[in-house]
C-alpha cells in the first residue's frame, strides 16, 4: 500500500505532469509556467518543441528527452535523480502527458518506487473537441489512435460497435478519411460524426453530418492538421443489421437495377440497408458486368 498526501507535506523527489497546449500557447496556466521554470529538469517527449515553449516563457530548466523509443534506458535515470531529491516535470509534445503519447511507464515506476506523482490539469484534445462538438459529452469513450492496418481497425472498431459512449479518436489527416471509411463498415453510414481539426489554432475547424456525408466530404476535401474524431454511440433503438453476405447484396443489387433504378443509387440503398460497405459492393458489383 502507497499512500500519497500530494501537498500536506513538502516532498522533494517529486514527479510533475505538466500539461502543455495543444497549439495556442497562451493555454499555459500560471502553475505549470511555474512548475516549468522552477523544477530542476524537464523531461520531454521532443526537447526541440518544447523549448519552443520554454523560450516563450522564459524558462531555462535543462531537458532530458523521454519518449517511447528511449524509455527503456531513461526511466531507471529519472528515478535515480527523483530519488536525490530533484524535482522532475514531465510534458508531452502537446497535451496531457500518458494520453496517445509517452509517459506512463515513468509514473507506474514512481509508483513502484513510492515517489509522489501529481498531475497538473491543463489543455487535453479529446475532451476540449468533446464538449464543443454537439455530441453527448456523457458517457464518453476515449480510444485514442486505432490501428493502421485495415483488418486490425475493423477488428477493433467492431469492438466498439455496441458502445452506447460517444467515442474519441485521435487521426492523422491522411488517414482520416480511409479510418470513416471503415467506421462506415462496421457502424453504418447514418451515425453522427464530428471532425475537429486545427484545435485552438487559427483555422480551427469543426465538420459536423452523418458518416455518410463526411466520407462524401472527403473524397473531394484534403483535411490538413491532427485531428480529433468524434463518434455518436449506438443508440439504443438502433435496429441491429441482418446478416447478409455480398452475394445477398449483389442479388439486392440485380433486382433493382433491373426494375430501372440507377446502379449507383441500387449500390447506396443496399449498403445502407444490409451494412454491407458501399464500397466492396461497388467493386463487386462492376466486376460482374
Amino acid at each position: 500500500m502507497f499512500q500519497q498526501k500530494s501537498y500536506q507535506t513538502q516532498v522533494s523527489g517529486t514527479l510533475y505532469l505538466v500539461p502543455t497546449p495543444i497549439g495556442n500557447l497562451d493555454d499555459m496556466t500560471l502553475r505549470s509556467c511555474k512548475l516549468l521554470k522552477e523544477c530542476d529538469l524537464i523531461a520531454s517527449e521532443d526537447t526541440r518543441n518544447t523549448q519552443k515553449l520554454l523560450n516563450h516563457i522564459d524558462s531555462q530548466v535543462p531537458q532530458m528527452s523521454l519518449h517511447e523509443h528511449n524509455y527503456r534506458e531513461r526511466v531507471p535515470q529519472l528515478i535515480k535523480l527523483l530519488k536525490e531529491g530533484k524535482m522532475i516535470a514531465q510534458v508531452s509534445d502537446a497535451g496531457m502527458p500518458s494520453i496517445s503519447d509517452p509517459g506512463h511507464e515513468l509514473v507506474v515506476a514512481c509508483i513502484q518506487e513510492q515517489i509522489p506523482v501529481v498531475a497538473i490539469p491543463g489543455p487535453t484534445a479529446g475532451l476540449t473537441a468533446l464538449i464543443a462538438s454537439g455530441l453527448t459529452p456523457q458517457p464518453h469513450y476515449f480510444y485514442g489512435f486505432l490501428p493502421r492496418k485495415k483488418k486490425k481497425q475493423v477488428e477493433e472498431l467492431q469492438k466498439l460497435a455496441d458502445q452506447v459512449a460517444t467515442l474519441i479518436f485521435y487521426e492523422s489527416p491522411y488517414r482520416v478519411a480511409a479510418t470513416l471509411e471503415a467506421m462506415r463498415m462496421v457502424f453504418g453510414g447514418e451515425r453522427q460524426v464530428v471532425i475537429c481539426r486545427e484545435l485552438t489554432k487559427i483555422h480551427e475547424e469543426y465538420i459536423r453530418g452523418s458518416i455518410d456525408e463526411l466520407c462524401e466530404y472527403l473524397q473531394e476535401t484534403v483535411l490538413k492538421g491532427e485531428c480529433c474524431l468524434l463518434v455518436a454511440g449506438k443508440l439504443e433503438e438502433e435496429p441491429i443489421l441482418a446478416e447478409y453476405s455480398l452475394e445477398d447484396g449483389l442479388e439486392m443489387i440485380a433486382t433493382r437495377v433491373a426494375a430501372g433504378t440507377k446502379a449507383t443509387k441500387a449500390i447506396k440503398e443496399v449498403a445502407k440497408e444490409t451494412g454491407l460497405s458501399r464500397q466492396e459492393l461497388y467493386s463487386a458489383y462492376h466486376q460482374e458486368e
